[in-house]
């Protein structure tokens, strides 16, 4: 055998530790599913161990930035320490964090340019010392870091990052940022002292920040959560080409994942008026309809009640 047939192969105690390090991952992104499906079967058995890397790291991320009584200093060096490590060679990580081991390992294997993963880290960042947003621009520059990068490494990953789909990826990435603001609206408030709404449109619609602490329910409040379902609603229509452009499984995942964000969309704006601060879940019923709306129905999106403000 010539003596540079196995170079490209990593050594055997590396690729035992990346094979845990990815099972873990996929394990985390099993553990946080919630409406939406994150490395599902529906994608490509290859890129199912790549994706769940790259959504155990931003889920790492967000949990340094969020969870626990950790002093900001902490958190801070947190952050620092995965920015640092998401640059090194999965070597680095031998031993230590199976998120930076296996998100490296992906990076590699996928030539997947940092600069998405820092701009994660930037956001995470930013919420140590932001907590208001002033307009909706302000916001959307928020969500071009938070969100928008993780549907770029996916094309990426696709083989699929054109310009065409990468603004089709942003508007569906900054969609599904705006229904979980929607959804964690007062508890963003209460336990993080965070409003994810436009500080302008608060004022506009007159709801108070006492309203949305107490859990008030006040016509104003019911007309603004009318007003944010409507916008992220036109945004995934506006991301929705992107499931047809996508051939296979990438793009039946896709698929479903924008018509449950429609889903979700349409639960809150139902229940603007009765209970602007309920949490809409997607039902088996509901996972039915969107996996026929992906397969047969020609991603019919479901419309919204009634009539926006």
């Amino acid at each position: 055998m010539p003596s540079g047939s196995t170079s490209s192969r990593p050594p055997l105690e590396l690729e035992a530790a990346l094979a845990t390090a990815h099972a873990h991952c996929a394990r985390l992104a099993r553990r946080h599913y919630e409406n939406f499906p994150v490395a599902s079967l529906a994608l490509p058995r290859r890129l199912r161990p790549a994706v769940a890397s790259v959504y155990a790291f931003a889920r790492s991320a967000d949990d340094i930035a969020d969870e626990g009584e950790i002093a900001l200093a902490e958190r801070l060096a947190g952050l620092a320490r995965l920015e640092r490590g998401v640059g090194e060679a999965p070597e680095a990580h031998l031993g230590g964090d199976p998120v930076l081991l296996a998100v490296t390992d992906t990076r590699r294997r996928f030539q997947l340019p940092a600069e998405p993963f820092v701009d994660l880290i930037s956001a995470f960042r930013q919420d140590l010392s932001q907590r208001r947003y002033q307009d909706f621009g302000e916001l959307m520059g928020y969500c071009r870091r938070s969100a928008n990068p993780v549907g770029r490494i996916l094309l990426r990953l696709y083989g699929a990052d054109t310009a065409t789909n990468l603004g089709y990826s942003d508007a569906i990435c900054s969609a599904l940022q705006l229904i979980n603001f929607l959804q964690d609206l007062r508890s963003d408030l209460l336990q993080r002292d965070r409003i994810y709404l436009p500080q302008d449109e608060l004022a506009r619609f007159r709801v108070s920040e006492s309203d949305i602490a107490e859990g008030r329910t006040t016509p104003g409040l019911s007309r603004l959560i009318v007003f944010q379902c409507r916008r992220a609603h036109r945004l995934l229509q506006a991301g929705s080409p992107l499931g047809r452009t996508l051939d296979g499984r990438a793009g039946l995942e896709l698929r479903m994942i924008v018509l449950g964000g429609a889903r979700v969309v349409r639960g809150k704006e139902a229940h603007a008026t009765s209970d602007p601060f309920r949490r809409p879940t997607l039902s088996a019923g509901d996972r039915l309809s969107m996996l026929w709306g992906a397969v047969v129905s020609g991603m019919r999106m479901p419309p919204l009640p009634g009539r926006g403000p």
